[in-house]
């Protein structure tokens, strides 16, 4: 039974360390016009086989927490501080040539916008091949035998045809097909999915999206689901972490945070969700915008457009952060409004 149909969270159902584990990550990109902090003291840990979903707007860190992991963080950017602790060693302290060998062969990340990542002069084929030669899999042969069963395992109708063709010869589903085999091409224990489905139709999305969950359940990697869209989490995941202006806000196993979710932030991201079968003049939103990061808020992030602070009249909220506490087993939350002695002061 996986974590999501028993809903317990993996501190709950696992006594093995965590295949990663994110301490206080800090991210920052200094700027002319000042340091924008991307990554701001954001925590969490991805046990073996387990899908964690990263959930939060645009703009609020997700991919940039992905790219801190793998230390693919261009400049004026910099990984200013924290713990990326994987098979329990800290990735931050490896050299550059370590690193490339951890890409690829223990994590893979897969991005949105497959055709933007694929080779446009380069067949599909080639390429698979490459991912399998720079990490000195087999000879030349035996990796291209491996790209066709790649694309096979991955779903793509006749591979030993497919193999040939170039991304632009390729719909939208089969490149991110691709994609995927090529993060799975060395069998990484950690894959990332960073928007996996954004550019797909919803028919092709579920289907990307049970390609993935398969290649979870018949490999047993771990998998960390980066996306703005709640019904893909609520679908996918086992646990979530919700970010929001670069930092964690609330953190539960799936079904407990989607009927109950504490932070006012996940509240009124559950509430926008349109529902099947309902008709509403006007969807839920959530009111204001999203902090500048380089000109944060004194106190909590969210204070400037939380409902909640002003209905429990929390003055709190505009000149303290809150800390991420334990407010319920197992779940995880940023908000004054369980500090103190918890829910009984909501």
């Amino acid at each position: 039974m996986s974590d999501k149909q028993n809903g317990n969270t993996h501190k709950d159902t696992s006594s093995e360390p965590p295949l990663l584990e994110v301490r206080d990550l800090r991210t920052y990109f200094f700027t002319r016009e000042g340091t924008v902090k991307a990554v701001d003291g954001v925590s969490f840990a991805v046990q073996r086989g387990e899908i964690r979903g990263i959930v939060g707007e645009s703009g609020c860190g997700k991919s940039m927490t992905a790219l801190s992991i793998l230390r693919l963080v261009d400049k004026p950017g910099r990984i200013v501080s924290g713990e990326v602790c994987f098979k329990g060693e800290d990735l931050l302290e490896k050299s550059a040539q370590e690193m490339t060998k951890v890409r690829g062969e223990q994590i893979s990340m897969i991005f949105q916008e497959p055709k933007s990542s694929l080779n446009p002069v380069f067949r599909v084929g080639t390429q698979l091949v490459e991912v399998l030669k720079v990490h000195h899999v087999a000879k030349r042969k035996a990796n291209e035998l491996r790209a066709v069963e790649l694309l096979r395992e991955v779903g793509i109708p006749d591979p030993e045809r497919r193999v040939s063709n170039y991304p632009h010869e390729m719909s939208g589903g089969m490149a991110q097909r691709v994609m995927i085999a090529m993060g799975m091409a060395l069998a990484p224990d950690l894959l990332i999915a960073d928007e996996p489905t954004t550019a797909l139709d919803v028919t092709i999305q579920a289907q990307v999206l049970d390609l993935i969950r398969r290649l979870r359940d018949e490999h047993g990697m771990a998998v960390m689901l980066i996306t703005h869209d709640m019904g893909v989490v609520a679908e996918m995941a086992d646990i979530v972490t919700v970010m929001y202006a670069g930092t964690a806000v609330e953190e539960a196993a799936t079904e407990p945070l989607f009927d109950e979710p504490l932070h006012p932030y996940t509240q009124g991201l559950i509430a926008s969700i349109p529902v099947m079968g309902q008709i509403k003049e006007r969807l839920d939103v959530i009111p204001g915008n999203v902090p500048n990061l380089i000109d944060m808020p004194p106190g909590c992030r969210f204070a400037p457009r939380c409902r909640a602070r002003v209905e429990h009249g929390l003055t709190r909220c505009e000149v303290e952060e809150p800390h991420m506490i334990e407010a319920r087993p197992g779940h995880f939350v940023r908000c004054w409004l369980y500090e103190d002695g918890g829910e009984d002061n909501a």
